[in-house]
């Protein structure tokens, strides 16, 4: 029997149009994700028009954005999530992600929402800025009641 890890999920990688990777684009794109969620821009590995690497709070774990001519195009409902450990880090999230909105208003945003599940309570939004999937910001609340 193997006492190996399982598998983890590190990456995702996401193809935009090449114009949307260039100096402009990666400034902007670099600057809400790291205000928003402290994502770090991987300069080594920035290429012009052609990729930017995102950093997701630790080595190994990254966005990976490719530009190129077939790109993806995505229903608003498609998405890729985090998860926080406390609502307080979501809500100060969303109101980052709000501010950003107030000088950028290509953010989009779908509010706050709490689903009570019984044994657990899920508090969500979902953020999109420039980039074909929307991101959902979620905590969760397990009860032991």
């Amino acid at each position: 029997m193997s006492t190996a890890a399982p598998p983890r999920l590190n990456h995702i990688a996401l193809t935009l149009p090449r114009q949307a990777l260039d100096e402009r684009g990666r400034a902007d794109i670099g600057e809400f994700y790291g205000d928003v969620f402290g994502w770090d821009v991987i300069p080594e590995l920035t290429k012009d028009r052609e990729r930017l690497v995102l950093r997701v709070h630790r080595r190994g774990h990254f966005v990976y954005l490719i530009g190129g001519d077939e790109t993806l195009s995505a229903p608003r409902s498609d998405h890729f999530g985090i998860e926080v450990d406390t609502v307080d880090e979501l809500d100060g999230m969303l109101a980052r992600a709000q501010a950003f909105r107030v000088r950028d208003p290509r953010v989009e945003i779908i509010d706050r929402e709490v689903e009570d599940h019984q044994r657990v309570v899920l508090t969500s939004f979902y953020v999109r800025y420039l980039l074909p999937l929307m991101v959902e910001v979620q905590h969760y609340t397990r009860r032991t009641d």
